[in-house]
């Protein structure tokens, strides 16, 4: 699988013009599948939740503070996959072989199966299909202070899939987080509805193939 080229470290950045009919069949498009997703997937997060609640007795829908399009915060949901007492020590990223993973939890990240709660997320409006992975303002900072461009992803929706993640995997320190940033930078100089189909097809095809990332 290739990556796609990504723009120069410091060079001038014009997000692509999104057109409004752009706009409308993208939110179309959220709307319409994220209402089919909790129809399709209702059984299978019924059973995620019970299984959770089964573990340990603790929340099985876990909220926390993201930032959003035009910087402004929003709850983001996904199933706990956890220990309750995870960030007792303030805020950490997730990394390969976390011991603060439940059993359950474990199962659900290795399968993506905790990000389904996000699909109220995009019908809300929250977020889209596909964009930038939202991020925590405590991370935001430590990311501007390396590289200020991270403020132009306001400028859209953050996303359920991701480009970068799909090619980059989740990131567990501050190089990925840069690297994040340049593929996050490269849709937006990209966006169009066949490269979200594209991005959501291979998705789905990592997913359902075991692929790690």
């Amino acid at each position: 699988m290739n990556q796609p080229s990504q723009p120069t470290k410091g060079a001038k950045f014009t997000p692509k013009k999104i057109s409004v009919i752009h706009r409308f069949f993208k939110r179309t498009f959220d709307i319409v599948c994220s209402i089919a997703g909790l129809m399709i997937f209702s059984w299978l997060m019924l059973i995620i939740w019970i299984a959770i609640k089964w573990e340990d007795r603790g929340p099985a829908i876990f909220h926390q503070e993201r930032i959003g399009r035009g910087g402004k915060p929003f709850t983001l949901y996904k199933f706990r996959s956890m220990i309750v007492e995870a960030e007792a020590d303030g805020a950490q990223l997730y990394h390969t072989g976390d011991d603060r993973l439940t059993r359950v939890g474990r199962f659900i990240r290795d399968h993506h199966l905790d990000e389904l709660p996000q699909l109220w997320n995009v019908l809300r409006g929250d977020m889209s299909f596909v964009g930038y992975r939202p991020e925590r303002q405590v991370f935001i900072d430590q990311i501007m202070e390396h590289n200020d461009r991270y403020a132009l992803l306001f400028a859209i929706r953050p996303g359920l899939f991701s480009e970068a993640t799909l090619y980059n995997g989740y990131t567990d320190t501050m190089e990925k987080m840069l690297t994040r940033l340049e593929m996050d930078l490269h849709y937006m100089e990209e966006c169009s509805f066949w490269l979200d189909m594209k991005i959501i097809t291979l998705t789905g095809i990592s997913i359902l193939t075991g692929k790690k990332f």
